[in-house]
């Protein structure tokens, strides 16, 4: 199961995600998150976690991003661009002809709400990783009803926006090993 945490914002995070065996680590360059790096900092922040565990640059446009995509593996959007490490994040299935590397299904547009995964994801082919909202408590469910390629979390293992707790981070974790069937 690929498991994602998005939103961090220092060092001791990337440290945490690759000792409890998270598979991916997401890095804000939106100005519009309350989990904002900038260019700066999310390039330090990609220098740091390089050969150590897979780095997604985040962002709502191709431009956000400008600057820094260079320094990650994967640029996650919410807008769809044609970049051969795509992962395109949206509440509606992608049009045809909109391929990615990765296709991150997220209703709550980064507001951390849960609500249920519509039918029409499964649907979708490749890798497709599901977002907003989950939980330690709600995740194995999630992926026992749906058999996503992954999930990705920020807001529910916060203490603050961009303030993660290396307990939440290991009870979700744990909770991604051990699906209800």
């Amino acid at each position: 199961m690929f498991v994602k945490v998005c939103g961090l914002t220092t060092p001791e995070q990337i440290d945490w995600a690759v000792e409890l065996g998270y598979s991916a680590i997401g890095v804000m360059a939106t100005p519009k998150s309350k989990r904002y790096r900038t260019p700066e900092q999310a390039r330090a922040l990609a220098d740091y976690a390089r050969g150590r565990i897979t780095t997604f640059v985040v962002a709502l446009t191709a431009t956000e991003v400008a600057g820094v995509a260079d320094a990650f593996d994967v640029v996650q959007l919410y807008e769809w661009a044609d970049l051969p490490n795509l992962a395109y994040c949206a509440s509606t299935p992608p049009e045809p002809g909109q391929t990615s590397e990765y296709f991150f299904y997220d209703a709550s547009a980064g507001s951390g709400v849960f609500a249920e995964f519509p039918a029409w994801v499964r649907a979708v082919p490749g890798k497709v990783v599901l977002a907003g909202g989950l939980d330690a408590d709600n995740v194995a469910a999630t992926i026992a009803r749906h058999r996503p390629y992954g999930v990705d979390v920020s807001s529910s293992v916060e203490t603050a926006p961009g303030v993660k707790s290396l307990d939440l981070m290991r009870r979700f974790k744990a909770a991604t090993e051990r699906p209800e069937s």
